[in-house]
């Protein structure tokens, strides 16, 4: 801005102008968040990976190695370092080496030392050819592009395509369409790619498939648990969906408790792994009456199916991976807030005994205690 801009400047030209530098900048802050936290895991592959092949007494681990890693970095309280997502973490690396070039001076400095690895991208790249300096280049700078546009849930969908072309293709509608991670899971699910192969009018489709696709936003990527757990916030301060569910949350856990049915409370934002895919539990209880979990959802919206064929998953899930000698099945309970209306659900996935379900229904809260607690507490979050 010249001199004789600055002149011109009139007040709301000013709050204009601050606005939009607090927006822009804020942006940038939670890019850079989402693109460290990449950074982070696509290093742990890396280390994970030369230690395998070149540490000097990876011999005494064997196939132990990973798990040996797992517990060690658990008992040092490292989020993120499950087994399965080390290994993930080094399909990561795999995938995508060139990301390394990526890596500014100074943190660079900060990861490397004095001394910066050789990454071997192919078994070709040892031929210093002019086409393979050139294919080099432009890997390297799509993957600069992807690490700066795209959050690591992105790269977990895509590292998961094993064709290479696929998976550029997947990639360059990334950044061309700014797709979401719900979006792109979307696109990929629903075969865009071989739709597209598929196509005479290519264009047409591409037109039709960006026309309602929900765009990357990393003021809503930040609220993810993980990024949370990465920036060393108390898993109490875990953000949902909203700030308006939340507070509902709060009121939630504290209603149950003081209800005295024998809630017990034991998670808040409980995270599972089911296949590749993390799931968040709203909150979850013990009931040390029914000796049972009780899991409970809460969508700020209107009811669908598939919020129950969810819940259903979760309840199956903690029957096969929680339950202990002397516990019953676990039970969940679905809450969800309509404008004008609330609805509770329970799901009893694989209990076929009319009893055992009435007794279930008998201890925990009715219907009707429920709803009449969620609309309340709904009115006066409004208010």
């Amino acid at each position: 801005m010249s001199d004789r801009d600055r002149a011109k400047l009139e007040f709301s030209g000013l709050v204009e102008k601050i606005q939009s530098i607090h927006h822009e900048l804020k942006r940038s802050a939670l890019r850079s968040v989402n693109t460290m936290l990449t950074i982070r895991n696509w290093l742990i592959g890396y280390y994970i990976t030369n230690y395998e092949m070149q540490g000097a007494d990876r011999a005494q681990y064997g196939e132990r190695l990973m798990d040996s890693i797992s517990l060690e970095l658990q008992r040092l309280k490292v989020p993120r370092s499950a087994k399965r997502e080390l290994q993930r973490f080094c399909q990561f690396y795999r995938t995508y080496p060139l990301i390394v070039r990526s890596l500014n001076a100074e943190l660079g400095k900060v990861v490397w030392g004095d001394i910066k690895p050789e990454i071997t991208v192919t078994a070709d790249s040892s031929v210093f050819s002019p086409k393979v300096r050139s294919v080099n280049a432009q890997l390297a700078k799509l993957s600069s592009r992807l690490l700066n546009n795209l959050s690591y849930a992105h790269f977990e969908i895509l590292i998961t395509i094993e064709d290479e072309l696929k998976r550029r293709f997947y990639e360059l509608e990334c950044l061309k369409a700014n797709w979401s991670v719900r979006e792109l899971r979307r696109q990929v699910y629903s075969l865009f790619y071989e739709r597209t192969a598929l196509s005479r009018d290519k264009d047409k489709l591409a037109e039709l498939a960006n026309a309602e696709s929900e765009s990357f936003d990393p003021v809503l990527t930040i609220r993810d648990p993980y990024v949370f757990e990465f920036l060393g916030v108390k898993s109490d301060s875990l953000l949902s969906e909203s700030d308006l569910e939340d507070q509902l949350l709060d009121n939630l856990q504290e209603f149950l408790l003081e209800l005295g049915h024998g809630f017990c409370f034991e998670a808040r934002q409980k995270r599972i792994l089911i296949g590749d895919t993390q799931f968040y539990i709203d909150l979850v209880f013990y009931h040390r009456v029914l000796k049972c979990h009780v899991l409970i959802e809460l969508k700020v919206a209107e009811f669908n199916h598939e919020n129950i064929g969810q819940l259903n998953t979760y309840v199956s899930w903690y029957r096969t991976n929680e339950m202990r000698e002397g516990d019953n099945p676990p039970v969940g309970i679905l809450l969800c807030t309509g404008k004008d209306s609330t609805l509770v659900e329970y799901a009893l996935a694989g209990m076929d005994n009319n009893l055992f379900v009435s007794k279930y229904l008998l201890e925990l809260p009715s219907k009707e205690e429920m709803q009449a607690f969620l609309e309340k507490s709904l009115k006066q979050e409004l208010l």
